[in-house]
């Protein structure tokens, strides 16, 4: 079967977000994955470049995150977001793969109520089934309560979307989200530890550039509930993993975008691996081993390579690697990717591709892919 085309959602929200990409930078795409010229610009960088004009609050090195406390919104940073990726399976073992992504974006760094509120929320699911895809995205403007937040109980929300927990974290808690083609009730909770990312959750993105975020995960996570897809309820079960980010100015000038991949290994290990591409400059890549025990690992260049090993090209004409070889020689982890579906560009106001991957070598392995910037 064909992908289901993602629904339009036409609102005064959204189109005050496509004046706003509209005016921070074009929409120009790149047409071959190796690397751009200094003057090239890509949807990523239209959305996530901070203006020289406005004041946000900075991502210093000497701050750390701190849980349960960082599980808040952080609205004098110009950009937060929560990623969720879910493999599920129903009785017959047929394999569902859920993402969930939740993001704030602010035009500028006023603190008003109302319509003068300069926070934008954008979210979307993405449910796939072998061929099959089922897609939607909301956009949504803050001070007027259509999208927002609170911590005690946790809950976030946009529209009718939402997930919401009894207490002050998001586990336990349920994500639901219904639109005319599916809908997802999914219960999760932990099965391991948080893992806080980089120095104490300060994450440098960029070796030579102050560009660096605060982000920490939650790889180890058991799902169980029910997507509701072709008007039949699916009772499903599995594994996920989230990740929250939040920082001011995440893409530093000359910068292309970014590859991100994260994976469960069969022997309970969670790894994470983020490669930064800039004009003129060797990618910048950093990375995260973790156990269930609570060990962590903060990897550099040193400890670790990764390599694009094949370009595809997309029905929408965009080359882009779908194939890696992930080296940690000091960990005894050699990995090649490979994809469930190559045509899993997701068309949203911001656009990447995203979509499950696994792998095979030292380990076996699932995960989820992300790639921005082509």
């Amino acid at each position: 079967m064909k992908d289901m085309k993602p629904k339009k959602i036409f609102s005064i929200s959204a189109l005050f977000f496509l004046v706003f990409i509209l005016l921070t930078g074009g929409t120009l795409y790149l047409t071959h994955w190796a690397e751009a010229t200094a003057t090239e610009q890509n949807e990523i960088n239209a959305v996530l470049k901070r203006e020289s004009k406005m004041i946000f609050d900075p991502v210093l090195p000497n701050e750390h995150v701190s849980l349960p406390e960082d599980f808040r919104f952080h609205p004098g940073y110009q950009h937060e977001w929560w990623n969720y990726f879910a493999k599920l399976q129903d009785k017959h073992g047929q394999v569902y793969n859920v993402q969930w992504s939740y993001f704030r974006v602010a035009t500028d760094e006023r603190d008003t109520r109302g319509w003068q509120n300069p926070q934008l929320y954008i979210s979307h699911v993405v449910i796939s089934r072998g061929s099959q895809v089922w897609r939607e995205q909301r956009v949504a403007r803050g001070g007027i309560g259509q999208a927002g937040m609170t911590n005690r109980p946790f809950r976030l929300w946009i529209d009718n979307w939402n997930w919401r927990a009894l207490g002050p974290t998001p586990f336990p808690g349920q994500l639901h989200a219904s639109t005319d083609a599916f809908g997802v009730e999914l219960n999760t909770m932990t099965n391991g530890p948080f893992v806080v990312n980089g120095d104490k959750g300060f994450q440098t993105k960029h070796a030579l550039q102050s560009v660096a975020s605060f982000s920490f995960s939650a790889p180890f996570l058991n799902v169980k509930g029910t997507l509701t897809l072709n008007g039949q309820s699916i009772p499903v079960s599995g594994s996920a993993w989230t990740q929250k980010e939040w920082g001011s100015g995440l893409i530093g000038e000359g910068q292309q975008g970014w590859d991100w991949l994260v994976f469960n290994l069969d022997d309970g290990r969670a790894l994470t691996v983020s490669r930064y591409r800039h004009n003129g400059q060797v990618p910048h890549i950093f990375g995260t081993l973790s156990t269930r025990s609570g060990a962590v690992f903060n990897l550099t260049e040193k400890d670790f390579s990764i390599t694009p090993m094949q370009v595809t090209s997309l029905s929408n004409g965009r080359r882009l690697p779908l194939q890696w070889i992930i080296n940690v020689p000091e960990h005894d982890i050699n990995l090649t990717t490979r994809i469930t579906k190559s045509d899993m560009w997701q068309p949203f106001l911001i656009p990447y591709w995203e979509g499950p991957i696994q792998a095979s070598g030292s380990n076996e392995a699932w995960g989820f892919m992300q790639l921005t910037g082509y």
